[in-house]
């Protein structure tokens, strides 16, 4: 992978002699294979280490041997397994000394490159920023560190995460487990390929708009997009603060749960309940209009299975949706992008301008900055259009959600994640449906993300099956404001109304 040290042998000799720190105490069940180790859960891998069934150097030496060996994913910018290694020799040797250990206790957990790490270089995926390393980490990391757990890299992404691919020119595209031709999403597509290859259980992405859910939906497994505002975002390269939120990828509503607590500090239990009686609403006339067919039948069956659980869906409508998306989600974004890298560049001394950093972007990047965003550009949002997305059609369309929940009484809207399955590398302008329709990827990658993070309301992306070519179809669930841990208990029974799919082939 470009910019991954390699595994040296000095770190797989390390490994071994990890194994026999991880071996059980007498009378207790034999080792578990590296296979074994990396399937784990987050919440069962940090158990199995608090009590000293497992060491945190033996787990931290099976995720980098199956790192090594996925290579071919790209999903790591950067890597350094002797400093992963080391670092869980630490969490050891604390646990032999009698330190109380932590909820995170000796977990790695990859952490999205467009997020501040004292210890690894944070590129936001554009090479003018190939060797920036910051001089502390971003609260979210440092939050999951005091937690007790331990860097494992920085992932790929869509450069400077203005985009939904992750084919990323200055680093490699990034590829998704389930077919190697297939993009993973973005832009946090490093971080979702890693989770799903079984590189990691638990990892830090980031969505401003779908770039967590996207990642999630196109490579299997679960994405918490969190209400606006419910975790630091900073130290994190910038596109507005009016939506950019961090959030965590992993295969487990619990990991998510466990993730939540440690960054928001709020541990209410996620108290798992039925789904008999529970309420969702169903907005046909937005999410479910001109959906790829196959994707609409994996839609539909998964729906199907909440309804036998004893879901009940509800028939609703949300009257100028899609109007107030439009007039929001886009300029607010491209007006902002400019004025917020700016501050980051400054404020974490990265020594360069927005003009020398686009200068040096790889040529996608580069011409969409110059059309969209910068002085003098084709598509520059006015001030008077951005003016009033702010104090008119945003607000507008918060009232509209929390209008809707209160009329509607459900606990969440239910929709595709996306309107196809995951579209192959390269693909960037416009997608073919399986019934041989021309759509345009932007619409068919983000109309049905938009309107969630744009609203700021917490958004729930969980697996619904795999397409008849064995590509991921999710659902999401998106909630009113601020009910992120009733969102997250209600995900457990969801999660299993909706069953597991199965491995990727690439792993």
């Amino acid at each position: 992978m470009p910019g991954v040290d390699p595994l040296s042998r000095r770190a797989f000799v390390a490994g071994a002699m990890a194994a026999a720190a991880g071996a059980p105490l007498a009378g207790a069940a034999a080792p578990m294979t590296a296979s074994a180790l990396a399937d784990l859960s987050a919440g069962e891998a940090v158990r199995r280490m608090r009590r000293g069934e497992l060491s945190a150097e033996a787990y931290a030496s099976a995720l980098l041997e199956r790192c090594k060996s996925s290579r071919a994913l790209n999903a790591f910018i950067s890597l350094d397994p002797e400093r992963v290694l080391e670092d869980a020799r630490a969490r050891d040797r604390e646990r032999r000394a009698g330190a109380k250990a932590g909820p995170l206790f000796g977990l790695p957990i990859p952490v999205k490159d467009s997020v501040n790490t004292r210890d690894y270089p944070t590129t936001g995926g554009t090479p003018a920023l190939r060797h920036f390393r910051p001089a502390t980490d971003a609260p979210v990391v440092a939050a999951l560190k005091a937690a007790g757990a331990i860097v494992l890299g920085k992932t790929n992404l869509h450069e400077l995460s203005y985009g939904w691919t992750s084919n990323n020119q200055a680093f490699g595209a990034v590829h998704n487990p389930y077919d190697v031709t297939r993009i993973p999403g973005g832009s946090s597509g490093g971080t979702a390929a890693a989770v799903a290859a079984r590189l990691a259980p638990l990892g830090i992405a980031e969505d401003t708009e779908g770039s967590i859910r996207v990642p999630a939906a196109f490579c299997g497994i679960a994405g918490f997009r969190p209400t606006t505002g419910r975790y630091s975002t900073q130290g994190c390269v910038p596109i507005t603060p009016l939506f950019d939120q961090v959030g965590p990828h992993a295969r487990h509503v619990a990991d998510l749960g466990l993730f939540d607590s440690v960054v928001a500090g709020d541990w209410t239990p996620l108290e798992s309940r039925g789904l008999e009686g529970v309420r969702l609403g169903v907005v046909r006339d937005y999410w479910f209009a001109d959906l790829d067919p196959e994707l609409r039948r994996v839609t539909d069956l998964a729906l199907g299975r909440l309804r036998d659980a004893g879901v009940e869906l509800v028939e609703g409508s949300m009257p100028g949706l899609d109007r107030l998306v439009d007039l929001t989600t886009g300029p607010v974004q491209n007006h902002d992008v400019a004025a917020a890298l700016a501050r980051y560049l400054d404020t974490y001394g990265a020594r360069l301008t927005v003009e020398e950093l686009i200068a040096q972007a790889s040529p996608d990047i580069r011409a969409v900055f110059r059309s969209d965003v910068l002085p003098g550009g084709a598509n520059v949002v006015p001030q008077s259009a951005y003016e009033a997305a702010c104090t008119v059609h945003l607000p507008a369309l918060r009232r509209l959600y929390r209008d809707y929940f209160a009329r509607a009484r459900v606990a969440a809207l239910v929709f595709p994640a996306t309107m196809v399955p995951p579209p192959a590398i390269g693909n960037d302008a416009t997608v073919t449906t399986s019934d041989g329709r021309s759509l345009p990827f932007e619409t068919a990658v983000a109309r049905n993300i938009a309107p969630g993070s744009t609203a700021g309301v917490p958004g729930l992306v969980l697996p619904a099956g795999l397409t008849s070519g064995g590509l991921p179809v999710a659902i999401e669930f998106d909630a009113p404001a601020s009910s992120d841990r009733t969102l997250l208990a209600l995900g457990h029974s969801l999660e299993r109304a909706l069953g597991p799919l199965p491995v990727p082939g690439a792993v």
